[in-house]
């Protein structure tokens, strides 16, 4: 400790802590060492002072977004040290300790709350939910092991555990070290924390700020914490009445013969296109080849008979969570967290697959990303559920250890559509091929070809990697949108008939990595089919002709969707007022 290292440094003027007589050259060798080590441990202990009172600036200063990042963050006066200080400064020494003890334990919560929000802000634009959000990060294991391999899952597990026993462990030591010094020179440190109160309070008072909404009396740390357990228990009651929204269902009691009257003998297939977010269509870097990629889909469908609609809407979640936009868009309850998803799963809520059920059609669930049992499938209502076992894939993986979305539909299309009398089936499907980390990718072959999924060895290997893709992560996302909309037009343009209805739109937007902090949350939605009389059913909606929404089509929120649908192909009776806006 200090105070070890200030005694020390007394200590060698002490003969008798040398081990020898003065003068002697025992005794002068002997005390030259015990000074250097006196001087050594003296400059220790003031590093590690110095450390430790940077690593408690850092936490109680430090933003919970990385963009934020910035020195002058770090030079404002925080409120929360200062009690802190004045605490060390009145209270009795073991109450000093114990205070200090609690008090680095809560700070390094904080930090741990911060780095956690850190993360989600990157990978999902939103800070980490403390009440909802703890399943998540086994997620976060699953998808490191799916796209770097189960040794880096293990590694990102064991480095996680070492870094929030770390951050406890240092920022409680630094809070008692910090404190000991504190009370041990009073009698400099009672005129100082007086000084910078001060200077506090004149701040606070004038509304000084080093930057716009970074004032430089900062009091973020107790803000952010109030922030955060306020928002938490504002989630948990607005659960009380999930219920009550989710039991308005103007649809849930309709006879069969009454539902999707207008599709009656027709396939209708919903494929969710991993991360196919409106930034795709508005990016300068990318919206030229991904619009001409719609465009000549567009022309070639139209070619083939096809006509299209197309327009936007508001998902729930961006950058991931993609089972939360899944749930929204079939049930027409506005999902946008994991308590909501859980009470939705609980609930008895009318989805649109089991419209189509009740209406007289075979309902499959799709989901080539299943390797383990999905209970939670249950809710939807489909007749049949393939995972990725069911689906036989025997080429390699690629991007998320997915199999390519060519193969998923070819599959589809052999075990549902093959039959020539087979009855009229509705399909959920996903489609991972776009799923970050982007790479490697496969290219389309000859449907003919593509059998059991070996035709695709090679390419991951002359693809890139996930560790090359961090470098060109745009790029690597717009390829992956090109190849994903490319295997789309081409399963139209071999399987489609009068008889197939399809309906692909994007989950969420990709990372802010991508689609930039703060975007909005849109994604494109597009209905294809070659009867006339599908899109004659929805020609009051206002939508764009062709695959790609132009900027000024309608945007819609998610959760809309499953009634909108159901009123233009079923009775024109309107349904149940749904919420215009997404609730919050």
């Amino acid at each position: 400790m200090l105070t070890d290292a200030q005694d020390d440094l007394t200590a060698q003027d002490d003969p008798a802590a040398d081990g020898g007589q003065e003068g002697t050259p025992g005794g002068s060798a002997a005390g030259a060492r015990a000074g250097a080590r006196a001087r050594l441990r003296l400059v220790a202990g003031w590093v590690t002072t110095a450390l430790a009172c940077l690593l408690l600036v850092f936490a109680l200063s430090a933003p919970n977004q990385i963009g934020q990042f910035t020195p002058l963050v770090f030079v404002r006066i925080p409120a929360e040290g200062l009690i802190a200080a004045l605490l060390a400064l009145v209270l009795p020494a073991r109450l000093r300790q114990v205070t200090a003890g609690f008090l680095g334990v809560c700070l390094g919560l904080l930090t741990l709350m911060k780095i956690l929000d850190m993360g989600f802000n990157e990978a999902l634009d939103r800070p980490f939910d403390l009440v909802g959000d703890w399943p998540l990060l086994g997620d976060a294991v699953d998808y490191v092991g799916r796209s770097y391999g189960q040794a880096g899952a293990t590694g990102a597990v064991i480095v996680a555990v070492l870094l929030v026993l770390a951050v406890l462990v240092l920022m409680t030591l630094s809070m008692l070290r910090v404190t000991r010094l504190v009370a041990r020179y009073r009698t400099t440190a009672t005129p100082t924390v007086a000084a910078f109160g001060v200077v506090w309070v004149i701040c606070a008072a004038l509304g000084l700020q080093i930057l716009p909404g970074m004032p430089f009396a900062s009091k973020s740390a107790a803000g952010v914490t109030l922030h955060r357990l306020r928002q938490a228990e504002a989630d948990y009651r607005a659960l009380g009445g999930f219920s009550k929204e989710a039991g308005v269902d103007a649809f849930r009691d309709t006879p069969g013969d009454q539902l999707l009257t207008a599709l009656r003998g027709k396939d209708v297939l919903v494929s969710f296109v991993e991360s196919y977010g409106r930034v795709a269509l508005d990016d300068p870097q990318m919206a030229p080849q991904i619009g001409a990629i719609l465009d000549d889909g567009t022309r070639r469908l139209d070619a083939a008979g096809f006509a299209s609609r197309s327009a936007f809407l508001t998902s729930p979640t961006a950058g991931g969570g993609s089972w939360l936009a899944h749930s929204t868009l079939l049930s027409g309850v506005w999902i946008n967290n994991q308590q909501r998803y859980s009470k939705l799963l609980a609930s008895k809520r009318f989805t649109l697959n089991r419209a189509f059920q009740r209406a007289g059609w075979r309902t499959v669930d799709v989901e080539p990303g299943l390797s383990r049992p999905w209970p939670q499938g249950a809710f939807y209502g489909s007749d049949r559920l393939y995972t990725a076992k069911d689906l036989g894939y025997r080429g390699p993986t690629f991007n998320f250890r997915s199999m390519p979305d060519q193969y998923t539909l070819n599959t589809f299309q052999k075990l549902e559509r093959s039959a020539p009398d087979h009855a009229p089936v509705m399909a959920e499907m996903v489609l991972l091929s776009s799923h970050s980390p982007w790479a490697p990718l496969p290219h389309l072959v000859d449907w003919d070809k593509v059998g059991d999924g070996t035709v695709f060895a090679g390419m991951p290997e002359a693809g890139d990697s996930p560790s090359v893709v961090r470098d060109q992560v745009r790029a690597a996302y717009r390829q992956s949108i090109e190849y994903t909309l490319s295997t789309l037009i081409s399963y139209l343009e071999r399987y489609g008939d009068k008889n197939l209805v399809l309906v692909f739109l994007g989950d969420h937007q990709p990372a802010p990595l991508v689609a930039g902090t703060g975007a909005v949350r849109q994604v494109p939605v597009t209905i294809v089919a070659r009867d006339p009389a599908v899109l004659d059913r929805i020609s009051g909606w206002g939508w764009q002709p062709g695959l790609k929404p132009a900027p000024q089509s309608p945007v819609w929120p998610m959760n809309q969707f499953r009634d909108r649908f159901l009123t233009a192909f079923g009775s024109r009776a309107q349904p149940a007022a749904s919420p215009s806006t997404p609730p919050h």
